[in-house]
């Protein structure tokens, strides 16, 4: 199967970069194929409501980089979203990106694949409602399965090296993706 990572934090080799390679680290031990990509490596426009993407190819209007994030969302069997916590919600840069999944909706081209969820936040899980509750409603309305989270307490960057136990959280959840992808 083909695991892609989509990590909204700003900082690369902080505590959310960190938790995700653990993640892909377990999918890998399983034989899985995997690719992460740094969404602010990427220029990602807000959606403008044109609707285009409802239409015809079920394309995105806007001419930025989900050009090719689009495509490694639709060959990917398991998607890692991963954000830190920013205001009990994703980071601007993870909003966006879901934002823009517009044209999956009309196309049902994320209807059963896998999505996981890897946030740090400085409260630990107990401040991760919103945001699980909205990552929840946004793969229901896509056709996605929540197949796994990890919700960690961590803040200052690389902080999340001194809690093993969340790194091997991180690893057994990419470890417990499905070799098959019957399930996608």
């Amino acid at each position: 199967m083909k695991v892609l990572a989509l990590v909204g934090s700003p900082r690369k080799n902080g505590n959310t970069d960190l938790l995700v390679e653990k993640a892909l680290d377990g999918a890998r031990s399983r034989g899985h194929r995997v690719e992460k990509l740094y969404l602010y490596d990427h220029r990602i426009l807000p959606c403008i409501d044109c609707r285009k993407c409802k239409r015809g190819d079920f394309s995105c209007g806007l001419a930025d980089e989900m050009e090719a994030i689009f495509p490694a969302l639709a060959k990917a069997d398991a998607i890692i979203f991963a954000t830190p916590v920013y205001w009990y919600g994703p980071t601007a840069k993870m909003k966006l990106l879901i934002d823009r999944l517009r044209p999956f909706i009309a196309s049902r081209g994320l209807q059963g694949k896998l999505g996981l969820l890897v946030v740090p936040s400085e409260e630990g899980p107990a401040c991760c409602g919103p945001l699980m509750q909205m990552f929840e409603m946004s793969f229901q309305y896509l056709g996605m399965n929540l197949a796994g989270y990890v919700l960690a307490t961590a803040y200052e960057r690389g902080e999340i090296r001194d809690r093993p136990e969340e790194l091997e959280r991180a690893y057994a959840m990419g470890a417990s993706i499905p070799v098959s992808s019957s399930n996608v």
